[in-house]
């Protein structure tokens, strides 16, 4: 592959068409889609507000053409990013050095595994890849930034990279191996999971509620209105902030609503809750919940087995609910390892993370062969 390449930041995704951008990756992510990062950009979900500041760096060949790209910000907090680094922040102002502005290359707000280093399928990824990852780390040192995070990248490149750092952490993943059914699913659950499971599921149904599948193409404004209410009633719950404006959904729905998927659950009387999914090629992603009544099993009938009863019926391969949540274990979700692929422009500070970070990971992985060991299955998959 020739050389002759320009590597530079872009400050709005609109800025770069979308059929080039969506050409550089055949994953069928949505969270690294066109259309998801430009809704993020242009509904007002970005900014001085919380902290994100759009800086995509790309690719480009000799006559101009678009060859590698990532959704990467500049970030003046560690908000909505879900691999915590709080404590490194802290340890560079102990030293006297700025940990903010650092940069990020993620899907903001959103902690799903996937490509973080778009490239074109027609040029060799294996010299670009590598190419990209040191252009991030020029532009980061020309803009005096103490580092970059490449956030739940599954790119195999980010893990070979001898400059960056690797962070395991741990999400609750649903395996789907060719089920037939939900039951032929609960056959293999040991007996007091599946009771429990059952009684969970039976409760919901004897109180009445119904759930109705409504494909983000087919969501009207009163769908967006009521789940946006929903969404902000969770964060509002836990004292979190709101970042993503009803418009952002709405813009969802009309760009990629083919990738959405809303749950809602009803009574006779009223609705009661609603569940956002998103699709990638074989992968469900449960993304935001919310309810207006703590209906006892009601979050795990709308946001666990609805799901699972859905990847069964698309034979979808995997079921990602979302971030934390050890009682997800009970119902039928096992632990499995995320990465997240950190540098660090001080030397120092560097090393003692590294350190931190070894220590961290061993701790991590104790904690998943626990969790396996009390795994819903009878006979429990490796981590």
């Amino acid at each position: 592959m020739s050389l002759d390449l320009n590597a530079r930041l872009v400050k709005r995704i609109g800025d770069i068409e979308p059929e080039h951008w969506n050409a550089l990756s055949d994953d069928a992510n949505p969270f690294v889609c066109h259309a998801f990062l430009l809704a993020l950009e242009q509904q007002g979900c970005l900014g001085r507000r919380v902290g994100w500041f759009p800086s995509h760096l790309v690719v480009e060949d000799g006559s101009g053409r678009l060859i590698g790209a990532m959704p990467m910000y500049l970030k003046a907090n560690s908000f909505g990013e879900f691999v915590f680094d709080w404590s490194w922040a802290e340890a560079h102002e102990r030293v006297g050095l700025p940990y903010y502005p650092k940069a990020v290359v993620a899907a903001p707000f959103t902690p799903a595994s996937g490509p973080r280093l778009l490239v074109d399928p027609r040029v060799d990824r294996q010299t670009l890849a590598p190419l990209m990852i040191d252009a991030a780390i020029r532009s980061a040192g020309a803009l005096n930034l103490s580092s970059v995070h490449w956030l739940f990248g599954s790119d195999v490149e980010l893990a070979s990279a001898p400059s960056l750092l690797a962070r395991k952490g741990c999400q609750f993943h649903w395996e789907n191996p060719g089920y037939r059914d939900f039951n032929d699913f609960l056959d293999t659950l040991s007996a007091k999971r599946r009771k429990e499971i059952k009684r969970e599921r039976r409760r919901v149904a004897e109180a009445g509620v119904s759930v109705v599948r409504v494909s983000g193409r087919e969501a009207k404004d009163t769908d967006w209105e009521l789940f946006h209410r929903l969404y902000r009633r969770t964060f509002a719950k836990h004292g979190n902030y709101a970042a993503l404006r009803l418009d952002f959904f709405r813009e969802l729905g009309r760009t990629m609503g083919h990738q959405m998927l809303l749950l809602v659950a009803s009574t006779q009387a009223r609705e009661i809750g609603a569940a956002l999914f998103f699709l990638g090629r074989d992968t469900l992603y449960g993304r935001y919940w919310g309810a207006f009544d703590d209906m006892p099993a009601l979050h795990f009938e709308v946001c666990y087995y609805q799901g699972i009863d859905y990847c069964i019926e698309k034979q979808l391969k995997r079921f990602e609910p979302g971030a934390q949540g050890e009682h997800k274990v009970s119902r039928g979700f096992d632990p499995r390892a995320t990465w997240s692929y950190h540098w660090i422009s001080d030397p120092g500070l560097r090393e003692a993370i590294a350190r931190y970070l070894r220590r961290e990971g061993a701790d991590l992985e104790a904690y998943m062969q626990h969790l396996l060991a009390h795994s819903a299955y009878r006979e429990p998959a490796p981590c």
